[in-house]
């Protein structure tokens, strides 16, 4: 694909989980599907919105199958006031999404759980991690693959979570 054939695809629809405990930290999953010799990369929950899926409704969705937590367990305390793109390196798109989409337009959401760490069930569903933690969110920043730090940088300052700076 050429960068114009590209830039022509549309955005994939998507949600995403910003958990946080009451420490203020972020919960991540380690991804399991990176090669051997290739750095970790972490992510929050996050997932398709299917069609005609409330974007709330599939981060609930999303967090559930991805972590294995109710939304009975988790409160929801805002969400992003617009959701936001990101485009993947032009090598990944024939190979993810069979080639569709650019990239995602993420629908952030910040929750918050309280309840007790041995409840996450990272095979309640097709498992995508190979292990979790919770982290302070500048280190998730950090973690997180190159093309997407823009963003979770973005979902952090506008819940709180990092400096405006």
């Amino acid at each position: 694909m050429t960068p114009d054939d590209i830039a022509k695809l549309p955005y994939r629809p998507c949600a995403g989980v910003c958990l946080t405990n009451p420490q203020g930290l972020v919960w991540v999953g380690e991804r399991i599907d990176r090669p051997a010799g290739v750095p970790a990369a972490w992510q929050m929950p996050q997932g398709g919105i299917d069609p005609g899926e409330d974007p709330r409704d599939a981060a609930l969705r999303e967090l559930q199958e991805e972590t294995g937590l109710s939304p009975d367990a988790v409160v929801l305390h805002g969400a992003l006031s617009a959701p936001l793109p990101y485009d993947l390196p032009h090598d990944l798109v024939p190979n993810l999404w069979k080639g569709r989409y650019r990239g995602q337009m993420q629908h952030w959401f910040h929750m918050t759980y309280d309840g007790p760490d041995d409840a996450v069930d990272l095979d309640y569903h097709v498992r995508e991690f190979s292990r979790w933690a919770w982290m302070p969110a500048a280190e998730v920043a950090e973690r997180i693959v190159p093309f997407k730090r823009d963003i979770y940088a973005a979902v952090f300052r506008e819940f709180g979570l990092l400096d405006a700076g």
